[in-house]
């Protein structure tokens, strides 16, 4: 079997705007504490990687120079974004992406830690065809914007450094987070040997209010941007029914050599800021399907990054079941107990999961209940099924 990588460093924790913020660090470190007491980082085939800061050079492969140089500005000096015009800060220091001492250096290494899972993948020396960085997935940044919680975008930053130093090669992007990942495709939009894939909850219901099937790239891009927008509440058996039919299809057309994938946890059932229907157990097979297509379409090469997810509960199982997957190990669906412990004792203010897998039973009910539940939904996959088959695959 290949040998995967994971790429993970404490200093991942200093990415924290804030006790009140959404996005925790902590979810982090009980992830890899997760992975840690199901054994998986003591597998022989697992090979764990400390990342190196991204430089200012790898930063404007996406960034403007001048919004690298305010990051670093107000990373060093937060009080100096007091009174400031927007035109200064870039969408830094507002509710989403408030600033924070160290913001810089703590954003450059989630950077650095995806380029040294996508060069763990690259090298062809090392055995390793797949690599994982739970602390990367700021898929909203822009070229000149801090946007949804994301200073710096790691993955198109990844991405755009295989782009450069492996220029013939044809990237595959697939985002799973519940929210569209606008700022990867605002950065190959007109490339069309990066092919980018989000799936997410409806832009009408949801941030940042992008992600529409008519979104399809431009000039030499053009069809290869490329959208499923689903509605709310969307529920294992429907949102895998989909990936089944469309992303083998989409691959096969594509051909890439290798695929990325944003991994964003956020599609959960319970999460505080979304409304699908996923659970754990969706997400599992997910993984897995994503494995086997990576080895039959994409030259066996799996780079992937985290991304969003919310409920302090939720994300450490199923990025923990995406390790899992990669490593083609099936573990016990009850959380062992030291883990259970250590979240205990964190004092996270949501009920204690026990199981690894679970399933969505409201969802069930609601099919129960109220048959019009399921149909919407499924017309907005009928939907998806015919852009597919009329817009996707003659443009690829």
């Amino acid at each position: 079997m290949d040998k995967v990588g994971f790429v993970y460093s404490e200093d991942f924790f200093k990415y924290n705007f804030g006790e009140h913020h959404p996005l925790q660090p902590i979810r982090l470190e009980l992830t890899y504490k997760l992975m840690e007491s199901y054994g998986l980082l003591k597998n022989s085939n697992l090979v764990i990687r400390k990342p190196v800061m991204a430089t200012p050079e790898d930063l404007s492969l996406v960034h403007a120079l001048e919004y690298i140089d305010a990051v670093r500005k107000y990373s060093n000096n937060p009080q100096d974004i007091v009174g400031k015009h927007q035109r200064e800060t870039f969408g830094l220091g507002s509710l989403d992406n408030p600033v924070f001492p160290g913001m810089f250096e703590a954003s450059s290494m989630a950077v650095g830690a995806s380029i040294t899972a996508s060069e763990l993948v690259m090298d062809e020396s090392n055995g390793i065809n797949t690599a994982f960085n739970i602390a990367g997935g700021l898929h909203h940044a822009m070229r000149r914007l801090a946007h949804g919680f994301c200073i710096f975008n790691d993955v198109s930053i990844a991405i755009q450094k295989i782009r450069v130093k492996y220029p013939n090669l044809k990237v595959m992007y697939l985002d799973v987070d519940c929210h569209h990942g606008d700022g990867v495709q605002d950065t190959f939009y007109n490339d069309p040997d990066v092919l980018t894939l989000s799936i997410h909850q409806d832009g009408h219901t949801l941030f940042p209010g992008t992600g529409f099937m008519e979104e399809r790239g431009k000039d030499a891009g053009k069809g290869y941007s490329i959208n499923f927008p689903v509605y709310p509440g969307t529920y294992d058996s429907v949102y895998l029914d989909m990936f089944k039919k469309h992303i083998p299809r989409i691959m096969v057309a594509f051909k890439p050599d290798v695929l990325v994938t944003q991994l964003g946890a956020d599609t959960y059932f319970g999460d505080p800021l979304t409304q699908m229907g996923l659970s754990t157990s969706g997400h599992y097979r997910m993984y897995h399907l994503i494995r086997n297509y990576v080895k039959q379409y994409s030259k066996g090469r799996w780079i992937a990054v985290g991304g969003g997810g919310y409920l302090m509960s939720a994300v450490p199982r199923s990025w923990t079941l995406a390790l899992a997957s990669m490593l083609d190990v099936d573990l016990p669906n009850a959380i062992p107990d030291d883990w259970i412990q250590f979240y205990e004792q964190k004092h996270i203010d949501e009920p204690t999961p026990y199981e690894l897998r679970d399933n969505n039973y409201r969802a069930e009910e609601q099919i129960l209940k109220n048959p019009m539940y399921s149909l919407r939904i499924e017309e907005r996959l009928d939907a998806i099924e015919k852009y597919v088959d009329e817009e996707v695959l003659p443009n690829i």
